[in-house]
């Protein structure tokens, strides 16, 4: 990511903040805290996803909400939607994974 990049991805987080500054907390709605945290975390496992060599990160969606990672598209393997899975896991912030990728219909199983 370059610094351009960066710099955008501040901004639209800091105007995210500002725009949503005040908003409590609830059962099913996050606070501006933790909508934007959620938003670090799925960028994060995106990044990852991408960087890793054995996962097709451009397949796979990412979700977060308060800390929970949700996972769906297609892949071809198994062993890909496990490895994106643990991917996942290990990045910082992450409470927990859920893996609803599916396997592609006529890929190897």
């Amino acid at each position: 990511m370059n610094k351009t990049q960066s710099n955008t991805i501040g901004i639209l987080f800091l105007a995210l903040f500002l725009a949503l500054s005040g908003c409590a907390a609830t059962k099913t709605n996050e606070s501006t805290g933790e909508f934007i945290d959620d938003s670090v975390i799925t960028a994060n496992v995106k990044s990852a996803l991408l960087a890793d060599k054995t996962t097709p990160g451009m397949s796979i969606e990412v979700e977060t909400f308060k800390g929970r990672v949700q996972l769906s598209g297609f892949v071809d393997t198994a062993a890909q939607a496990k490895n994106a899975e643990t991917v996942a896991a290990r990045v910082k912030g992450v409470k927990s994974v859920i893996n609803n990728i599916e396997l592609k219909k006529d890929s190897p199983r």
